[in-house]
């Protein structure tokens, strides 16, 4: 299947998203970090990457890492599947139509807290566009 990466401060949460992604035929690996996650990216490209939003250093890092993979030749193209409680925390109604490629250059969203049977639907989705 496919190589996916996970970007999410949430240990827990990532490994079990990683488990359901596993469970339906994907390779995985998980990064904690977003000051880390570029680097991961560049090593070795996904074929699609989860990211969340909020990370404690920055709450709006993976805002971030999306505009930086939009720049970068090798991750311009890999679909960015946003993982986001941020509606939880700050009620803004924030979803799919505030997608924008230079703000928010993302594919597509999944709000936390997240059923793993619509993660895979989202990320089969994805993959096969």
């Amino acid at each position: 299947m496919a190589y996916i990466l996970i970007v999410d401060d949430d240990e827990d949460f990532a490994a079990a998203s990683a488990a359901a992604l596993r469970k339906a035929g994907h390779e995985v690996k998980v990064e904690t970090r977003a000051s880390r996650a570029l680097q991961v990216l560049e090593a070795r490209p996904p074929d699609l990457a989860v990211l969340d939003v909020m990370f404690p250093e920055n709450e709006s890092a993976g805002f971030d890492l999306a505009r930086q993979m939009r720049q970068h030749p090798a991750l311009k193209a890999t679909p960015i599947l946003m993982l986001t409680a941020i509606n939880m925390k700050f009620p803004l109604g924030f979803g799919s139509a505030d997608k924008d490629e230079e703000w928010l250059p993302v594919t597509d969203f999944v709000e936390k807290p997240v059923d793993f049977d619509v993660l895979c639907r989202k990320v089969a989705a994805l993959l096969a566009t």
